[in-house]
């Protein structure tokens, strides 16, 4: 027997967005302040998490159909693909550059390279941590 957890699944919606507005921000401001990809990464996974307890894994895993696994795979290669990339223009490894753009909306903007490091780490965390939440989901 299933049971109606209208409220609850309602709530969860709302807080869900809430948590993944806060994630977008974290993992923006990293490089700057406290934050970055691995606490943004952890927040999206959380919201993720709170997904999986409130809905079925099936219904979650019909609405996301990505293996966790290659999401972590690939942010671990974006991550030192990135280190990677500064070799092919004569810097040592993991070395950044930053410019700024006048972008729609935002208007003046600075974009480093190290946003995309943070963003193979941000993958890797999700993967690595909704990974282990769904295999200790399976024993259960």
């Amino acid at each position: 027997m299933k049971i109606n957890n209208v409220i609850l699944r309602t709530v969860a919606k709302l807080v869900s967005f809430i948590i993944l507005t806060l994630a977008v921000y974290l993992f923006l401001s990293g490089h700057h302040s406290p934050g970055g990809g691995f606490i943004g990464g952890l927040v999206l996974a959380s919201a993720l998490v709170l997904l999986f307890i409130v809905y079925d894994i099936e219904t979650i895993r019909i609405a996301l159909p990505f293996d966790f696994k290659k999401v972590a795979a690939f942010g671990a290669f974006l991550s030192v693909g990135t280190g990677f990339g500064a070799l092919l223009f004569g810097e040592e490894f993991l070395s950044q550059t930053f410019d700024y753009f006048n972008l729609p909306f935002f208007g003046e903007t600075e974009l480093a390279t190290v946003m995309l490091f943070e963003a193979g780490v941000a993958l890797a965390v999700v993967g690595v941590v909704v990974t282990i939440i769904l295999s200790i989901s399976e024993d259960v």
